[in-house]
């Protein structure tokens, strides 16, 4: 199947525009690997530290000829789907071992839950902790004594600053091993319905928390397809992970199988083997077109949207919306996930998967084949799905059709002849939305604006009885040099009781929505936000605000806004209080949401 004309036009657009700073890359990535393995250039000493804790494996270590594997985990349990990396270091070392090679943990990185901090002060660290795992991963890997990196992150902002410092340490081939999602608990729509019971006082906290701890309620990532799962499928599409990797449930024995061949499969494509497989090679255009595509034809995360663009600049690729844009008209939408449908992930994974999509989209030549993954040469391979033979993982042919038609299609008959996910262009700024989930109906609203500045201000609102017709709710004042960028996560139930009592609502901010924005329409990350001056600072109670997600419009109606002056709220309160102290250089030095909103690239 040859490629559709939009992906080769997106993919040459994209290789075009970023021809300098990919080319420097390259130049930095090849010096670095023509030096060969890492320690032969490091003094006595300096080895001797690196292995005085290594034991038996010292011998190894100092002959130079195996392959050393450099751990970083962002293991800890307060993230259930990061717990059950706490046995995986032991178990990686003892699977090294057996194929000749080592392994040591050369760090860990952070990873907070935005799950325990949404609607909460400490959201505002989130964002800015993807640059903060880069840089952790960097200092990890910094001391020069592997071969290979092995990368133990699943979550939100984990698993795109962990690619950051793949890409950064791109002359080493890096292998990325998920753990898998929970099991299917409470159903994620009758989760959703007791929230807006309790935002409505019909039911209590006590039905609150029996309803939320019965959704969330055992090891591996949440089953509804926010951020962490929408990571796991760019894993895969972008050829990190191993095939069929992605969804398998943690602490089963496919699981287990799978770690034992990813690590295997890291001691293969070292430098000092016949298989080289440098991370820069793995992440180049044609990837992150991959990636992008993976994303539309999932209805995935919003989040991607600025993750996906500072990954890129990590390895010299320079991402734009209009590359988003112009995917989400070519890929159909052919998964129905919560927020997107009722099925979570482990029915998705069952009904077909990514194996099944993939094989889709690529004889719809809506993915490039030829590129370079850790398994080896070509997309192709990751149409395959992974079987447990004799405690070992064997590839077999993946599902070539679907089995079940109302969570997953095929590109004939997809759930939207467009993508997940819609640019949004206007005299208001640019921004995206998310439109999966977002009923026909619902996607056009011209009605006034009510203004907040903090998100609680908008439930006390909905507290007094305030909102009475069709309302654009604007929260300004959330962007990434503002606050770090919250998560609106918490005013879903809030906005979603109005939309069912019958008035159009609509959400606009130059804040983020969770990876799992639901069914009211949220233009988010409007760019350049208020605090810089973006439109969003003129805009006055009772304007009115057209969100055309069709057209792809956000547009202040009748108003000439050169003519107002800019709000000028007190943002100082954003500087202190749960370590928000540490991060004002992060606000100070933060780009656009647009490009990324990346700090350290």
């Amino acid at each position: 199947m040859s490629l559709h004309r939009t992906l080769v036009e997106v993919t040459d657009r994209i290789r075009a525009r970023s021809e300098n700073t990919r080319s420097t890359y390259l130049d930095h990535m090849s010096a670095a690997a023509a030096q060969g393995p890492r320690r032969a250039h490091l003094a006595c000493g300096n080895q001797a530290h690196a292995y005085a804790a290594m034991g038996a494996d010292k011998a190894a270590l100092v002959d130079d000829r195996a392959p050393n594997l450099g751990i970083i985990t962002a293991y800890n349990d307060m993230l259930s789907a990061h717990q059950p990396y706490e046995t995986y270091p032991a178990m990686i070392r003892d699977i090294a071992r057996k194929v000749g090679a080592t392994a040591q943990v050369a760090g860990g990185v952070p990873a907070m839950c935005d799950g325990v901090t949404q609607g909460q002060t400490g959201m505002e660290l989130s964002l800015f902790s993807r640059d903060v795992i880069a840089l952790a991963a960097g200092v990890g890997l910094s001391h020069n004594t592997f071969d290979a990196a092995l990368y133990l992150g699943v979550c939100d902002k984990i698993v795109p600053g962990l690619v950051m410092a793949a890409a950064t340490f791109g002359y080493l081939p890096a292998v990325f091993i998920p753990a898998g999602p929970m099991t299917s608990g409470l159903p994620n729509d009758e989760k959703a319905k007791v929230r807006q019971k309790f935002a409505t006082g019909e039911v209590g906290r006590d039905k609150l928390m029996e309803a939320e701890m019965a959704s969330y309620h055992g090891p591996g990532t949440c089953t509804f397809y926010g951020t962490a799962n929408t990571n796991q499928m760019l894993m895969e599409f972008m050829g990190l992970h191993l095939p069929g990797s992605s969804f398998v449930n943690p602490n089963t024995p496919l699981r287990d199988a799978l770690t034992v061949a990813g690590v295997e499969r890291a001691a293969q494509i070292t430098s000092l083997g016949n298989e080289f497989t440098p991370a820069c090679d793995v992440l180049d255009e044609r990837a992150f077109v991959n990636g992008i595509v993976g994303l539309m034809a999932t209805g995935g995360s919003t989040n991607l949207v600025l993750h996906l663009p500072a990954m890129a600049r990590a390895a010299g690729i320079i991402l734009d919306l209009e590359d988003f844009a112009q995917l989400s008209e070519a890929v159909p939408l052919l998964a129905k996930v919560y927020p997107n449908g009722l099925a979570d992930v482990n029915h998705f994974h069952a009904a077909g998967g990514l194996q099944f999509m993939i094989s889709e989209l690529l004889n719809a030549g809506l993915l490039h084949d030829d590129v370079t993954t850790i398994a080896g040469k070509g997309l192709e391979r990751y149409t395959q799905e992974p079987k447990l033979v004799d405690g070992r993982v064997q590839y077999a042919e993946g599902p070539k059709e679907t089995l079940n038609d109302k969570i997953l299609r095929p590109v004939a008959e997809p759930f939207n002849a467009h993508g997940g996910l819609q640019q949004l262009t206007g005299n208001l700024g640019r921004g995206v939305i998310k439109v999966s989930a977002v009923a026909e109906d619902r996607q056009i609203i011209e009605a006034p604006c009510r203004v907040f500045h903090e998100q609680a201000d908008v439930k006390k609102a909905f507290q007094n009885g305030e909102f009475t017709g069709d309302t654009v709710v604007v929260v300004r004042f959330q962007g990434p040099s503002s606050n770090g960028m919250p998560e609106l996560h918490s005013l879903t139930p809030t906005l979603s009781v109005l939309q069912d009592r019958g008035y159009k609502m609509a959400l606009v901010t130059d804040g983020r929505m969770s990876g799992a924005s639901g069914k009211v329409p949220a233009a988010i990350h409007v760019s350049p936000e208020a605090a810089n001056g973006g439109p969003l600072a003129y805009l006055q109670d009772g304007d009115i605000v057209r969100l055309d997600a069709k057209a792809g419009t956000l547009e202040v109606i009748g108003v000439d806004l050169s003519t107002r002056t800019a709000a000028t709220p007190d943002l100082s309160a954003n500087g202190n209080g749960v370590g928000r102290e540490l991060f004002d250089v992060f606000r100070r030095n933060v780009g656009l949401a647009s490009d990324g909103a990346a700090v350290v690239l």
